[in-house]
């Protein structure tokens, strides 16, 4: 592999530039290093928060304000350190998201973005009504940053400070995103219900990813706050929250390097602005703001990836980068569920009862399930064989009626909650995140087995259970054919291959019961043949299934019983052969053919 091939290798010149900088550059330059190393650090939230996540905001200065204002109090007012004041503000910084987070996040659609707005302004808004704050006047003579003996007050001395933060902000960030939470956390924009399959609650992963992208802001806030030695309301105002955004959006969205790009995009650009504009004109400031409404509308309309959207698309297949990986050396396996004896009871339906409104789509249907067999669901269009699926998965609300689960009502129950008790799922439209890899996406199963969160995953301090992860995951693909195939991603898979994936993520959560939504909906007759002859592998290694289809001719020649739905009730139970000769059956579905 060519040496500059290797992204490492950039990242290293990199290094050791911002590293020599400060020793050939000038104050000016020095002093706009700084900016663009604290704005880096918000805009590094913002692409974790939105870009990865799919949660805008519009409000992040307010988080930077919460930070320079609470050490600013603390080290001004009260004689305290400002590396006190630095555990202050991020206290303060993440109780305030906690609870913002808490009452916003759920909030779908585009309330989310406007209500961020909203408390982006009225935080700004009480930093200059607060006399302990100095009201608009701010707050002066904040002390400067010490280690030791040695002053940061100089903008060099504390360049070096706030680059090593960065550094050490966006290693966290990579070590995230490559773990137990950081799947998740890139399964968001996949919704809430894909995150419950797996057990995993998506307002909590939403609210950690919140909290964390509001630290990396509070901790951009002490060092604006330290650096500058005063603070005021107005670099905090919304105004300064959408130009935060612009960097992250500038730089691209959807990678870490966005953050760091489009910071410097930004600030140089601003710069260049406020020398060039005032010799044309005395609007200056006006024209300025018109000229980044114009920058950011382009970006929407032509470059949506930004500058590293460019730089990706051109660079493809150019550098590498080290994909997750199996460990080579085996690890102790995940802990495996003990599974129920063969022919024992797994799951009892009784009774299902669901309306909307005045229409009955599931009435009164009852049967069961026993370990060790594959049992079929079928029925002709609009039998309610999905909603009866909703329900059994609790992704719906039972209207009466009991569903049994390992002996345990599970009725009312989240879906999360039953995902963790031992029933996976698959889904109708296949729901894979197509910019994963096959082992990420398959690792993504795992998530109810594991427990590492957000600090520990950001530290490294996961890998022993990461490796575990990955070795699983690797086992699944070669259990299902695709175990040379880890690491092409997902979106790059036919229709039949992502739905035998989905089967590989959800045998990851090491079930009790495997529940199948139309596996062969799209599928072509040899694809329909590969995946009847996975399922019987599968019943032979002990796993029991449960099929919705509506394609008897599939679930005629696998299933060892069916039971038939018409019309949202039950209409006949049995082996397959008795069910085909089932006058009902025939009227209902099958017409004349027997």
């Amino acid at each position: 592999m060519s040496l500059l091939r290797n992204r490492n290798f950039w990242i290293g010149v990199i290094v050791v530039a911002l590293a020599i900088a400060p020793m050939l550059a000038g104050n000016f330059t020095v002093s706009l290093l700084n900016d663009i190393g604290i704005g880096a650090l918000v805009a590094l939230g913002l692409v974790l928060l939105t870009g990865i996540g799919g949660a805008t905001s519009f409000g992040q200065a307010a988080f930077v304000g919460i930070a320079a204002y609470a050490t600013a109090w603390l080290t001004t007012t009260q004689g305290m350190s400002p590396w006190i004041g630095l555990l202050f503000a991020l206290l303060l910084t993440g109780l305030s998201a906690l609870a913002i987070g808490m009452l916003t996040l759920r909030l779908g659609g585009h309330f989310l973005p406007l209500s961020t707005i909203a408390w982006g302004l009225s935080i700004a808004m009480l930093f200059g009504n607060v006399d302990a704050l100095g009201r608009h006047t701010g707050l002066s003579n904040i002390p400067p940053l010490r280690i030791g003996g040695w002053s940061l007050a100089d903008p060099r001395a504390i360049y070096y400070l706030i680059w090593v933060l960065v550094g050490l902000a966006f290693l966290f960030s990579q070590n995230l995103l490559q773990s137990r939470p950081g799947r998740a956390i890139r399964s968001l924009r996949g919704g809430a219900t894909l995150l419950a399959s797996v057990g995993a609650d998506a307002y909590r992963v939403r609210l950690t990813l919140f909290v964390t992208a509001a630290l990396f802001a509070g901790l951009a806030g002490w060092l604006y706050a330290h650096m500058n030695r005063f603070v005021s309301p107005s670099p905090f105002d919304v105004r300064a929250s959408i130009e935060y955004l612009l960097m992250a959006v500038a730089g691209g969205l959807g990678q870490l390097a966005g953050a760091l790009v489009g910071s410097a995009l930004v600030l140089v650009l601003k710069n260049g602005l406020q020398d060039v504009l005032p010799m044309l004109t005395q609007r200056a400031g006006q024209l300025e703001a018109v000229a980044f409404a114009a920058l950011f509308i382009l970006l929407l309309h032509f470059a949506r990836g930004g500058l590293m959207g460019f730089v990706r698309r051109w660079t493809r297949g150019r550098f590498s980068a080290a994909p997750a990986q199996a460990s080579a050396t085996p690890v102790e396996p995940l802990a495996h569920r003990t599974l129920p004896d063969r022919g024992s009871p797994i799951l009892t339906v009784t009774g299902a009862v669901k309306r909307f409104g005045g229409l009955v789509a599931v009435n009164d249907v009852s049967f069961d399930v026993k370990a060790g067999e594959i049992v079929g669901l079928i029925g002709p269009n609009g039998a309610g064989k999905s909603t009866m699926f909703n329900l059994l998965t609790c992704t719906l609300p039972m209207t009466a009626g009991q569903v049994r689960f390992l002996g345990q009502d599970i009725a009312g129950l989240p879906q999360r909650t039953v995902a963790r008790l031992g029933l996976a799922r698959t889904f109708q439209h296949v729901k894979l995140r197509p910019h994963m890899s096959l082992l990420d996406n398959v690792a993504l199963g795992a998530h109810s087995r594991t427990n590492a969160g957000v600090l520990k995953a950001g530290l490294r301090l996961d890998r022993a259970e990461e490796r575990q992860i990955l070795q699983e995951a690797q086992r699944q693909l070669d259990r299902i054919g695709l175990g040379d195939r880890a690491h092409e991603l997902a979106g790059s898979l036919p229709l039949g291959t992502q739905r035998i994936l989905e089967i590989a993520r959800a045998l990851a959560a090491d079930p009790v019961l495997l529940v199948l939504d139309e596996p062969a909906a799209g599928l072509r007759r040899k694809e329909k043949m590969a995946l009847g002859e996975l399922l019987r592998k599968l019943r032979e290694d002990g796993v029991t299934i449960l099929i919705v289809e509506h394609d008897m001719d599939f679930v005629m020649k696998l299933v060892d019983r069916l039971v038939v739905m018409n019309f949202g009730s039950k209409l006949v139970e049995g082996v397959p052969s008795a069910v085909r000769a089932d006058e009902r059956v025939q009227a209902a579905y099958l017409g004349s053919v027997v």
